[in-house]
């Protein structure tokens, strides 16, 4: 027995089954548009209540943008799965979740650092201490915080370079934020003669850091004696300026500068480093006997 295949005849099969499929389902679809543009109502009005509310209570940008970014992709997400449930009623809310489990588990082990940062940078963004434009230094990054967003952090260097820095890697290594406070203590060492008193070397110095304008006068200045040194009393002298990395370098500098000013007008010796040699005995002096010709 012969059979005659028509191609035509299948196709026109195939499609009369697509058409009829399609036109059965049609409420179901229509149900499951309806609902998305539902959802699509709700994130309009649950952002407009959310952006109000953190407005009154004075959240950072960056953090309202992150949580209102999290927001409308939450609403979206229960949107389309709903959707997708009404569209298709053979989806089963057990089925969906066995789904969405196995593929969780996949996207987490595929985008792990990804998400480790996006959490990170969430509570970066809830830290008060940590603000823009703070001065911070984590491990080898050390600058000014330009901009926090979800995922990364900007920071432009001291020598102007602009580093973008994973939040998980501010958030796992001790960061430390420079500006908290708008004064900071610097501490150098200055050294004077073994022949110097030490009393009065020790007022010549902090009278000459008092002078100086960028030297904080709410707070003492400090100078201690600190130690025997190889070839000097070496005093420990402490004071407060700025706390912004330019301010201290600036601070430092004319604060070096009163302190070799003053103990020169007062002829207390700054001593460079001395070495002395003893020997066991005299030593031989080598004469050159040199014979006229």
């Amino acid at each position: 027995m012969e059979f005659e295949i028509n191609p035509i005849e299948i196709l026109k099969d195939q499609l009369q089954g697509a058409l009829t499929s399609t036109i059965e389902s049609a409420p179901q679809l229509i149900a499951a548009l309806a609902f998305l543009f539902f959802t699509w109502v709700i994130k309009v009005i649950v952002v407009k209540v959310f952006m109000q509310a953190t407005t009154r209570s004075r959240l950072r940008p960056s953090l309202q943008e992150a949580l209102r970014k999290i927001i409308v992709i939450g609403i979206w997400c229960v949107g389309i799965l709903i959707a997708a449930m009404i569209a298709m009623p053979g989806l089963t809310p057990t089925k969906l979740l066995a789904g969405l489990g196995i593929g969780s588990i996949a996207i987490g082990l595929a985008f792990k650092d990804t998400f480790e940062n996006l959490l990170a940078g969430l509570l970066l963004l809830m830290r008060e201490p940590m603000r823009i434009d703070d001065y911070i230094e984590c491990e080898d990054v050390e600058g000014q915080i330009k901009h926090i967003s979800i995922r990364d952090t900007y920071i432009r260097r001291t020598d102007g370079v602009l580093t973008i820095v994973p939040n998980g890697y501010l958030y796992s290594n001790p960061l430390r934020i420079l500006t908290d406070q708008t004064s900071r203590r610097i501490t150098i060492q200055c050294g004077v003669g073994y022949g110097e008193n030490v009393d009065e070397s020790r007022e010549v110095i902090r009278a000459a850091v008092e002078s100086v304008g960028t030297v904080n006068r709410d707070k003492p200045v400090q100078v201690f004696a600190q130690g025997f040194g190889a070839s000097s009393i070496d005093f420990e002298v402490t004071w407060w300026t700025q706390s912004r990395p330019v301010d201290i370098r600036e601070s430092r500098d004319q604060v070096v500068a009163a302190i070799k000013q003053a103990l020169d007008k007062a002829g207390i010796e700054i001593p460079f480093p001395q070495r002395t040699l003893t020997f066991g005995g005299p030593l031989p002096l080598a004469v050159n006997n040199e014979k006229e010709s």
